[in-house]
Order: C-alpha cells, then structure tokens, then sequence
C-alpha cells in the first residue's frame, strides 16, 4: 500500500500533532479533485498535496488553527477570484477541504484499511461527518471491505448506506452524500458521508537499472505505482543513483523476478542492458499472471526472441503474444526521456482498463 493514510500512520506514531486535509466535494476549474489529501503538523506541509498555490496554502492556515483549536473543521474555498489578483485563486470553481485534526481516533480504522489492501483486497473508507456548528465537526471513520459490499457477508447487505458505498465502488472515485443520521435529535443538523474508495497499489518491477530505468522509475513513482528496480550492477541499482524507487533488489536478474510475487496488479518491465538477460528476465515472468509485461526491443529482436521462446516450449503463442514488445505507446520517441514517457503512458492506459473492467465485471 503507498497512498496519504500510509504515511499519516506513520506520522501518527511520533505523537505529533497531525491535521488531515483532503478535498471531499469540488464544483468547476479546481487545481485538485475529490480525495486529493495532504498531511499538516503545526509547523506546515509534511506530504501529500491539494494542488499546492494559493488553495494549498490556505489549507495550510485552516490545518494550523485548528491543531490550535482542537477542533475539526470543513472549509468551502471560492476559486473565482479577479485575473489580476495576487490573492486569490482565479480557477473558476469551488472547493471544500475537511480538516480533521481527530485522526487519533481512526487509527483501529486505518489499520484495518492497510492490512486489507496489503492483503490485496480493496475496498471503501467511509467518513462521517456530524456538525457541531457551522463549520466545526465530529468525524468517525468505518473501512468496508470489497467482500463486505458484493460477498457473501449478506449482513452488510441490510446495512444503511450500502447501495451508496456499492456505487461509489463501482464508479472507482470518491463521493459525497447527505444522510439522514437517527442519532441526530436536530434534524437541522446535517451528517455528511464521504466514500472513498481504495485499492491495492499497483507495482511497477523494472529489470534494468540503467538510463530508462532510472527514468521509468521516476515516472512510476509519481504516477503512483510502488516501484521495484533491479539489476546485477550495485553501481546502477542502488538509492543514490535511483532515488525514487521505493525497493531496489541486487543480484541475478532472472532469478530476482521469479522470486518476486506477480499478480494482476504488477507491471514487469523490462528494459536491461542487453538481449541475454532481457531473455533472462522474460522467461522468469511470461507464464505469469502479471497484468502487464513489457520488454524494450527492435522489431527483428523481438521476432527472433519470439521464435526461439517458441521452439523451446518457454512460451505459448497466446503467452507471448500478450507481451507488450516492442514497448512503449508509438509517439516517435527518441530521447531515453522520451521512451519512458511512451512506456509510463502504456503502463497508465493498460492500468486503467484492467482496473475499469474490474468495475465493470461486479
């Protein structure tokens, strides 16, 4: 798992104070979009972002005074402000941030989140938030399992609100809904809910730690794909020359990647320094149920490697036919810069089609 509740876990372990901010509705332009979350301590911006200018820094004041308040907060931000305004944001639109200084509170919640998505199951975290006045809140948190929302665990079925946190898991992007709460004497008083759905990160192994790697990885990671480099040089695959990757792993390429879990949600490229351990690493993974494999390649290479994994019974017809070589989206790349934007684009676009059709298949 690598998303904001990871690391506010982990910032919650050092006993300081901490806000949550994360963007639960938008109307309009607006620099972020709904579940965009950033963590906050008294002294400003520990991680994560809200579209960073002017809104960001707003958010930042709101998080400050209401670590100093102890109270949470919700805050609606206009973005019409004046083209020739140095103070106001000009996108167009409305924004609203939940502040939530009570993340104390959801840890039982959020660990219960991590160790599911680590477990590969996803699914929806739904906060509820009561007012206590006109902008200050009360927040609690429930993690619903994907299990819980399709399964066969029929009581969640009866519960309220399932119908809303089964859309909301279908569509694959957060929502937010006004809800009758009967524990509320005040009807006046309205309850908020946002689902949020999450799901088990996707990982990106590149085999080869070289100039594309180095690149690929860069990309990988800040399209947020937790990232694996390795290779057998520790010149090339080490944190200093490769800084971004979350794993680097030395040692016999081919080996490494039959060692390495493989499912729907990791992303095999391969991008070595030469044909031999790009063969190596290939036959490690082809059989596999990775969702994506991508091996860098001319065309007369890839025709050659196919017919030798062929004659040698490594790989069926259909097996290597699914790989994607030569890699990458065709947009005429030259520069190593290039190739690995053309292969972080095919990586975005088959991730999305594996993760709509999931949606689609329930």
């Amino acid at each position: 798992m690598k998303n904001i509740y990871d690391r506010l876990l982990t910032e919650l372990e050092s006993k300081k104070p901490i806000a949550l901010g994360t963007i639960i509705e938008t109307t309009g332009s607006s620099p972020q979009v709904p579940g965009a979350s950033a963590i906050f301590s008294p002294d400003g911006l520990i991680d994560g972002t809200l579209g960073g200018g002017i809104l960001e820094a707003r958010a930042e004041d709101a998080a400050i005074a209401a670590l100093k308040d102890q109270e949470s907060r919700l805050m609606p931000y206009s973005l019409s402000g004046e083209i020739t305004s140095k103070e106001e944001a000009i996108c167009g639109g409305e924004v609203t941030i939940l502040i939530d200084i009570q993340t104390r509170d959801s840890v039982d919640t959020l660990n219960q989140m991590r160790a599911s998505i680590d477990s590969s199951h996803p699914g929806v975290l739904a906060t509820f938030i009561k007012f206590s006045s006109e902008k200050r809140v009360v927040l609690s948190r429930k993690w619903v399992k994907k299990s819980e929302i399709f399964g066969d665990e029929a009581e969640q079925k009866g519960s309220p609100h399932y119908e809303e946190i089964k859309n909301t898991f279908r569509a694959g992007k957060p929502d937010l809904l006004e809800i009758q709460d009967g524990e509320q004497e005040d009807s006046s008083q309205k309850t908020l809910l946002f689902l949020e759905p999450l799901f088990p990160q996707s990982h990106l192994v590149i085999a080869g730690a070289g100039h594309i790697g180095k690149a690929l990885a860069h990309l990988g990671n800040r399209l947020d794909f937790e990232v694996t480099v390795l290779d057998d040089r520790s010149e090339f695959a080490n944190p200093e020359n490769i800084p971004e990757a979350d794993h680097m792993i030395v040692g016999d390429i081919g080996k490494i990647i039959r060692d390495i879990p493989k499912t729907p949600d990791t992303y095999v490229v391969i991008v070595t320094r030469g044909h031999s351990h790009d063969g190596n690493a290939l036959r490690e993974c082809i059989t596999s149920n990775a969702g994506y494999i991508g091996m860098i390649g001319s065309a007369r290479k890839i025709h050659l490697m196919r017919n030798k994994f062929l004659e040698k019974g490594w790989a069926s017809t259909e097996q290597f036919d699914h790989i994607f070589a030569p890699i990458g989206l065709e947009i005429q790349s030259k520069t190593v810069e290039e190739i690995a934007v053309s292969i972080a684009a095919q990586l975005v676009l088959i991730r999305n089609q594996i993760q709509n059709k999931r949606r689609s298949d329930l």
